[in-house]
């Protein structure tokens, strides 16, 4: 392996979605075309039941790396953010460290990439709106698929991969 080339991650869509049904976490799964931004999908979302996500990987002055999941309608005002989270200034990470650290590329960016992630480098921060939702749904590591997961098994998932959200209710932080 040369050094310049980043290191495949651990789980692929094949692999999450096998890992999820070997631990009993019960997902449906709804293949489309790929959609980048929240405002593409839409039509494809309102034939899907559950609250839908935008997904934002940032990085702050101090190197430090966040996953913020919301819900789709949520407005995550990035100025207001840091002093809730515990951070300082807000940037989006670079492509290279989404993909060195969950596995994902822009586009695709989903709390399910955590499973790439054992060391915990990036920090969950999930919004109140999808902590309550009873089904949320995430792109299963790749923008061209959205799988829904009932809350309890959404659950499961992060303490299987030993991971606590940091909940934040981001419709509180506005004036």
């Amino acid at each position: 392996m040369t050094e310049d080339k980043p290191t495949e991650p651990a789980f692929d869509r094949d692999r999450l979605l096998d890992w999820m049904a070997a631990i009993g976490v019960q997902q449906t799964t709804h293949d489309h075309p790929a959609v980048f931004r929240v405002e593409e999908g839409l039509e494809l979302k309102a034939a899907m039941p559950g609250a839908h996500t935008k997904n934002l990987f940032l990085k702050d002055k101090k190197g430090r790396l966040w996953l913020i999941s919301a819900r789709q309608d949520t407005v995550v005002d990035l100025k207001r953010a840091p002093k809730t989270i515990g951070s300082d200034r807000l940037s989006f990470g670079n492509e290279g460290l989404l993909y060195e650290t969950l596995g994902l590329t822009p586009g695709s960016v989903t709390a399910l990439g955590l499973i790439n992630d054992p060391e915990q480098r990036v920090t969950f921060v999930l919004d109140k709106a999808l902590w309550d939702a009873e089904i949320v749904n995430f792109h299963p590591l790749t923008n061209t698929a959205t799988t829904a997961l009932a809350q309890a098994d959404f659950r499961r998932f992060l303490t299987v991969v030993g991971r606590e959200a940091m909940v934040v209710d981001f419709g509180q932080l506005r004036d």
